[in-house]
């Protein structure tokens, strides 16, 4: 287990310096210049203060060297510094990550609660109405976009019904404390986490169903009928057991893309994370900012994915052995 943790984080680091090469190289080929729309917003056009702000953002510097200095300030954890808020990238950043890994984290569970156990239901009732009704439901899930789905669920049920609250993470100049700000930011947390998790329920509901049909007909299964083990303890001990694993699978995979992928829900939701700020950088061309998010939402991934790797061994006893 060592050696395969060494050799996961040797993996990782060089994942994660791939993604800093890469990003950096795409967004400087990105058109529009940062000092040109800062200047042109201040109401100046005059060349001497487009060179002064270049200069002062290093953006006049070689490319090679551009990149040699990110490196080296990421290395000792200086993301730069934002052109629109005149404060440290990193600052931002983890002003606004708790916001969205709770956003996302809350995703996740639902969806694949939710979804393996629709899943469970729809391959125990296969070929009957609630099969039918949850295939249904999930391929329409899986087809509807998300934009739209958020937009009806504002409509629906904080317009129409008025039972949950539209926007942001909590009330507004409340100033709520301790348990009640709790119980105040879960309560805004459910529409924007469900709206978010039905994508992903419906596939973990499709692909759970599919995996435990499969389970269902091998012979170490007709074994344990045969023998007169009682369904219910066939399906959670045999069956649902060995059907997870792809869905394991899946799941690690997309448990990282949540954090990079939050970025419409927040916008619509105005959850203050970090996938409204890349939104708001993106349209003021706030690079250092574009960067920084990039960046932390690539070790995220990488940490996900890890814990995964190590996780697997642990649900599927075999990868270990083997």
């Amino acid at each position: 287990m060592f050696a395969f943790t060494l050799q996961r984080l040797g993996k990782a680091a060089v994942v994660v310096i791939g993604v800093i090469i890469l990003n950096f190289l795409l967004i400087k080929l990105a058109p529009g210049d940062p000092a040109a729309i800062l200047a042109g917003e201040a109401g100046s056009g005059d060349p001497q203060y487009l060179e002064t702000l270049r200069k002062q953002f290093g953006l006049d510097l070689p490319l090679p060297m551009q990149l040699w200095r990110y490196l080296a300030g990421v290395l000792t954890g200086d993301l730069g510094y934002s052109y629109r808020n005149q404060v440290s990238v990193l600052h931002l950043i983890l002003e606004r990550l708790p916001a969205t890994l709770l956003l996302t984290g809350a995703a996740f569970v639902f969806s694949l609660a939710s979804g393996v156990l629709l899943g469970v239901l729809a391959a125990k009732n296969r070929g009957r109405v609630l099969d039918s009704v949850i295939t249904t439901l999930a391929l329409l899930f899986y087809a509807t976009p998300l934009f739209w789905i958020a937009l009806m669920s504002v409509l629906l049920f904080s317009i129409q019904l008025d039972i949950l609250p539209p926007f942001d993470m909590e009330t507004i100049g409340a100033n709520y404390t301790g348990f009640r700000r709790a119980l105040d930011i879960a309560h805004h947390l459910v529409l924007p986490a469900v709206t978010l998790g039905l994508f992903y329920m419906a596939v973990y509901a499709r692909l759970t169903r599919a995996s435990m049909l499969e389970v269902m007909g091998l012979d170490f299964v007709k074994t344990a009928r045969a023998k007169g083990v009682p369904e219910t303890r066939i399906v959670r001990r045999h069956v649902l057991r060995n059907a997870v694993l792809p869905v394991f699978t899946f799941a690690s995979m997309q448990a990282g893309q949540l954090v990079g992928g939050a970025i419409l829900t927040e916008t619509v939701f105005a959850w203050p994370g970090i996938g409204r700020l890349m939104f708001d950088a993106l349209m003021q061309r706030d690079y250092p900012v574009l960067l920084g998010i990039f960046l932390v939402t690539a070790i995220v991934v990488v940490i996900v994915n890890f814990v995964a790797d190590l996780a697997y061994r642990i649900v599927d006893p075999r990868i270990a052995a083997a």
